[in-house]
């Protein structure tokens, strides 16, 4: 299985560190390189908009975005540390290829609307505090590639030292920034009551939301908590989840306090003396000298985007390598991948800054975060699944009160969502001029995502509920045990996959061996992640076949029969002729297959390719 950012994967070694405060010290990290996600410049703009807008209305959504941030997150460093997988490389083990590759797609464009995000907010920082123009700041930008070079061959340490430096710098310039605005506390406070008194108020809250809870951020938290090297024992993992929680709790903290800070002073300085329309960074920046009295409001305001941007771009980075890496097993240099995903963002801003000029950035960085709301639901739902898959989790999976309020958090994530395509939808067919285009193309892809979000959210449901109801036990099975007097056969193989064909091709096996052979049983597991890992799957289905395989060798082994077993993974009319090939047998057994269709006519093609690449005979019993 290929490990979760292989450079740095387990490169922190926290088992020589003592208990208490170094313990803890040694699990820290992870969550800070996340939370600069939820504190990059589409927040600013949605922050800004929200507190000019509606003054400090919208503080709630702040905190129930952080609230739900931090389950989420906390569900993530779980799968990650738990089962050893990022979320891509537990998506690509359990969906189809197909779904997968619809997934990877969804994840590289929230990765392209974050990066866009981050290049527009580093452009019009450097614009704000250096004077240069927009254009060639966004150019500028593409530069950071080498830095994030520099930093993740100096190991994880060393970036998670300096991305803490960056948190640091914009934490302190927003407390400032908090001293300078003097925002009225009672009003801070009511806006904690949660309230929508609008439509506009209702997209401004999706983008927040889509700012705050960021999808890249799920694969990526994933990944980065595989970078410790701790005892995997149960008590070892156990204590892994707590110092993990303690890290998301003070990193997400921060990013609320960040979040906050920005539309509290946009509440207090521009909302307050009436200028409701402030959306813009640049506009923000401009006004903040004249309404708080000093010019060093503007300048830390433009520090702390600068390295918010450089921050969360570095970030962004390797979420894209993650994701690229989990779900199409495709590992490119990241200096090549950064160079792909900032130009992603770049040709964009640059088009759209070149035909619009520089007044629009703002309605672009609150789209780009409004695209990310829209992708949450294809990485929350499949994380929740595999997070309550007690198998998948090795009894470390949720408890039922979580599950609860992860799939209500989930629910109204998607719900507003759906609230905002349906709103914009309408809204595009009643001002266009060519309605029958839209009808034709934005419709059907809107029910086409529609369709594979309730895939992905009952899926694993009907899974469970066929394994469930599927009376797949051995004890039910009639074999007569015929005895005949002579038996010319010793060495036995018999191809069994827990339906009604299995009875045939036993009962025929026994007859062909009698008490004296010896017979192997032979499964082979077809999930998507026996085909992917192998050996190192340890899904759903790869235990209950066990289980039964175990229990068909002891039924026989009672009556007196020698069994053996053999647990294959990927497909069949490759990796039983291994098995075969490999062993001393004198015939393969096999019955049809329990499936009816299309299934039959490709067991068919299965048996006509297997048939050729084993040297004994095969038997095929209906």
């Amino acid at each position: 299985m290929t490990k979760s950012l292989e450079e740095v994967h387990e490169s922190v070694s926290t088992e020589n560190k003592k208990k208490g405060f170094r313990k803890i010290l040694a699990f820290l990290g992870p969550a800070y390189l996340v939370s600069v996600g939820y504190m990059d410049p589409g927040n600013w703009a949605t922050d800004i908009a929200g507190g000019s807008q509606f003054g400090y209305t919208l503080v709630w959504v702040l905190l129930m975005s952080n609230l739900m941030a931090l389950l989420l997150q906390s569900l993530s460093a779980r799968l990650g540390i738990v089962t050893q997988r990022d979320l891509a490389q537990a998506s690509r083990e359990t969906y189809s290829k197909y779904i997968n590759y619809i997934l990877y797609f969804l994840a590289e464009i929230a990765i392209a609307a974050c990066d866009l995000a981050e290049v527009l907010g580093m452009a019009i920082g450097i614009n704000l505090l250096f004077g240069i123009p927009l254009l060639e700041a966004v150019l500028i930008t593409v530069l950071d590639t080498f830095l994030l070079l520099f930093l993740i061959n100096k190991g994880i340490r060393k970036m998670e030292a300096f991305i803490i430096a960056l948190v640091a710098i914009i934490g302190f310039s927003f407390i400032f920034e908090m001293i300078f605005a003097e925002p009225e506390v009672h009003k801070v406070l009511a806006g904690l009551i949660p309230s929508i008194p609008n439509s506009a108020a209702l997209y401004i809250a999706i983008g927040i939301i889509g700012a705050t809870v960021m999808p890249h951020n799920l694969y990526l938290h994933s990944s980065l908590v595989q970078t410790r090297k701790f005892d995997r024992t149960p008590a070892g993992i156990k204590q892994a989840l707590k110092y993990n929680l303690i890290d998301s709790t003070i990193a997400l903290n921060l990013a609320f306090f960040v979040n906050a800070a920005i539309l509290i002073l946009a509440a207090a300085t521009f909302h307050k003396n009436g200028m409701f329309e402030v959306a813009e960074i640049q506009d923000a920046h401009q006004f903040l000298e004249p309404l708080l009295g000093t010019k060093w409001a503007p300048i830390l305001f433009a520090v702390a985007l600068i390295a918010a941007g450089q921050s969360s771009t570095v970030t962004g980075t390797l979420a894209g390598q993650i994701v690229m890496e989990g779900y199409l097993h495709f590992r490119i240099q990241p200096w090549v991948r950064r160079i792909i995903t900032r130009l992603i963002a770049i040709i964009p801003a640059v088009i759209v800054i070149l035909i619009y000029g520089e007044s629009v950035t703002g309605k672009l960085l609150i789209l780009s975060q409004v695209i990310l709301s829209l992708q949450l639901g294809f990485a929350i739902i499949p994380l929740i699944h595999f997070v309550s898959d007690k198998s998948k989790m090795n009894g470390f999976h949720i408890s039922k009160t979580t599950q609860v309020v992860s799939w209500i958090i989930a629910s109204i994530i998607v719900s507003l969502n759906a609230k905002l395509v349906y709103d914009e939808i309408t809204s595009w067919l009643a001002s266009s001029d060519h309605p029958m285009v839209l009808w034709l193309t934005v419709v059907p892809l809107a029910f086409g995502f529609s369709a594979l979000l309730l895939y992905i959210v009952f899926k694993p449901f009907i899974a469970k509920f066929k394994a469930k109801t599927i009376n797949h036990s051995p004890h039910n099975l009639k074999l007569h045990f015929a005895q005949k007097k002579t038996h010319e056969v010793k060495n036995i193989a018999v191809s069994v996959d827990f339906s009604n064909a299995d009875e045939a091709a036993l009962n025929h096996a026994i007859e062909l061996g009698g008490m004296d052979a010896k017979y192997t049983l032979i499964h082979i597991v077809e999930t998507v992640g026996a085909l992917m890992y192998g050996i190192h799957i340890h899904d759903h289905e790869t235990t209950i076949d066990e289980k039964l395989l175990l229990e068909y060798k002891e039924m026989l082994s009672e009556k007196g029969f020698s069994i053996e077993t053999e647990l294959g993974f990927g497909k069949p009319n490759k990796t039983i002729p291994e098995i075969i090939n490999s062993g001393t047998f004198d015939i393969l057994v096999m019955g049809t297959h329990g499936h009816t269709g299309l299934k039959d006519i490709l067991f068919g093609t299965t048996v006509d390719k297997l048939r050729h690449k084993i040297s004994i005979p095969l038997l095929i019993v209906k």
